[in-house]
């Protein structure tokens, strides 16, 4: 089956830690390098035509390291979300961020309702920031949310529990991108990555180019899709 234009790339950014290391800088410099790597991936990937960009920015497991580091990965995405917002409206770029949104300090939430619905209404494409989130605790959630509204055994179905995920309307990620060298998918997009295409990058994130991105879209193209078949 030949291979249908990608429409959905999610890229799980890892390395910015061990770039920065690699550097002699101090590990928020490497998600500082990382943030406007992101910009320019973004960039890249408007330039190809894809519509949607998914982005894994912090996990429910990443309140574990170190409150200072906790703290400058809040305050980058407080920045997308407010600072860099006039740079979706420009492009034309919605905004959807998912995951709990409990934990979350009250002016990242506050930022996150503004920008979604600022840009609710751009068409380009869609810009997807999964942060506090983890797809085990996604699925849990859509369970959660079924016994709440009182189905009963037979009415729990796969369609059921996705109208009831973060992003129910969330097109299929076609093609997950990991950098820095690991092979795992570490809870990303559990339930809705059934069929999705893996690509796994040597470089470390921020050390991700444009190059690199076509070598995996490429990579995509020449993929065998059958969606057990």
């Amino acid at each position: 089956m030949p291979t249908a234009p990608l429409e959905h790339l999610a890229i799980i950014m890892d390395g910015n830690r061990r770039w920065a290391k690699e550097q002699n800088l101090p590990s928020v410099q490497g998600h500082l390098a990382g943030y406007d790597r992101l910009k320019q991936v973004g960039d890249w990937c408007l330039d190809r035509g894809i519509k949607i960009l998914t982005v894994f920015a912090f996990s429910t497991e990443n309140w574990k390291r170190a409150e200072e580091e906790v703290g400058f990965l809040m305050d980058l995405l407080e920045r997308a979300l407010t600072v860099d917002l006039k740079t979706f409206q420009e492009k034309n770029v919605r905004l959807r961020v998912i995951g709990r949104r409990d934990g979350l300090r009250s002016s990242v939430l506050r930022a996150i309702s503004a920008a979604e619905e600022t840009t609710k209404d751009n068409t380009r494409a869609t810009f997807v920031i999964c942060t506090n989130y983890g797809g085990r605790l996604e699925i849990v959630d859509a369970c959660r949310a079924a016994i709440r509204d009182g189905l009963i055994p037979e009415e729990v179905t796969e369609a059921s529990l996705t109208a009831r995920m973060y992003w129910p309307e969330m097109p299929t990620p076609d093609l997950i991108i990991r950098t820095s060298g690991e092979e795992r998918t570490s809870g990303f997009l559990t339930w809705e990555s059934a069929y999705s295409e893996l690509y796994w990058c040597d470089k470390h994130w921020p050390a991700f180019d444009e190059a690199e991105l076509d070598t995996a879209l490429e990579a995509f193209a020449a993929r065998q899709r059958r969606f057990g078949k």
